[in-house]
């Protein structure tokens, strides 16, 4: 992933979940986020201005404790 305001990334289909990690190492889960959102997420050119137009302030979120394993 390039970005430099995103580290990595998650996506958790059955739980409609993503998990990011930004470059500032604070990772966060965002919550009820459906898998077309997610994939205009993963296509998006940038990630950091994508996030911030369309997740930022409109999902359900909280600051994750440790990393997820990576979900195909």
């Amino acid at each position: 992933m390039t970005s430099t305001a995103i580290r990595s990334a998650w996506y958790l289909p059955e739980r409609e979940e993503l998990a990011l990690l930004f470059a500032s190492g604070r990772r966060y889960r965002y919550f009820g986020v459906s898998p077309a959102l997610a994939r205009r997420f993963s296509d998006a050119a940038s990630k950091g201005q994508f996030f911030n137009r369309e997740i930022r302030g409109r999902f359900r979120c909280s600051e994750a404790d440790c990393a997820l394993p990576k979900v195909a």
